[in-house]
């Protein structure tokens, strides 16, 4: 018999492995089955109810999420609205601001316009003619024509309806041959400015006259 063989059978191991092979299945015997282990009992004290989670409870929390980002979403969007409100009151009040600002000026202007106007209207009555004279009417056309420009209008209602809101009424005048109420004349003109009255028109209004 060989005497290889032989040995080998006296290791105990039919597949020849020896004293090595046995050492291993020694080792991997002595770890304890996945059954036999225990969790550390401080760990589950620590964690407490999420130790056993349930998927309700997940559920639960992830809607409670959802619902938690929609009451931010709809803050946001709150905050967003009422700065865009806030921007377009703050841009509409410096509108205004620039706008008062130019009509304190011009309202400042209208007695030195008024002058001129009288000015011209002097000379054209007394037939008068001369450098001086248009050298003035044409003053008073840049002038108006700056006014223009900055969205004034002349307010000069001569036959028109009498109007309390652009009209200031300084006299009466009997006629018959216009309706009652009709500016007939006009003894200062008015002027408005951005859809707001500067100063009324100072007119006589007819009375006598048939219903309007």
């Amino acid at each position: 018999m060989d005497r290889r063989t032989h040995k080998g059978a006296a290791g105990g191991d039919p597949l020849g492995r020896g004293p090595r092979g046995n050492r291993a299945e020694e080792a991997a015997s002595e770890v304890p089955p996945a059954a036999s282990v225990h969790t550390d009992p401080e760990l589950e004290q620590d964690l407490g109810a999420e130790f056993e989670f349930r998927g309700d409870q997940l559920e639960a929390e992830l809607e409670a999420a959802r619902e938690e980002a929609g009451r931010h979403l709809e803050t946001a969007q709150r905050l967003q609205a009422e700065f865009d409100n806030y921007r377009k009151r703050m841009a509409r009040e410096q509108e205004d601001a620039v706008k008062r600002a130019g009509q304190r000026i011009i309202t400042e202007v209208l007695p030195a316009l008024d002058n001129l106007e009288r000015a011209v209207a002097h000379a054209e009555e007394a037939g008068e003619s001369s450098d001086l004279t248009d050298g003035v009417r044409m003053v008073l056309q840049q002038v108006l024509d700056v006014f223009a420009k900055e969205g004034v209008e002349r307010i000069a209602p001569e036959g028109e309806p009498f109007d309390p809101n652009e009209h200031q009424a300084v006299g009466q005048a009997e006629r018959d041959d216009v309706p009652e109420g009709t500016c007939v004349d006009m003894y200062q003109c008015g002027y408005r400015m951005h859809g707001r009255v500067l100063r009324p028109a100072a007119v006589v209004v007819s009375t006598g006259g048939p219903r309007p």
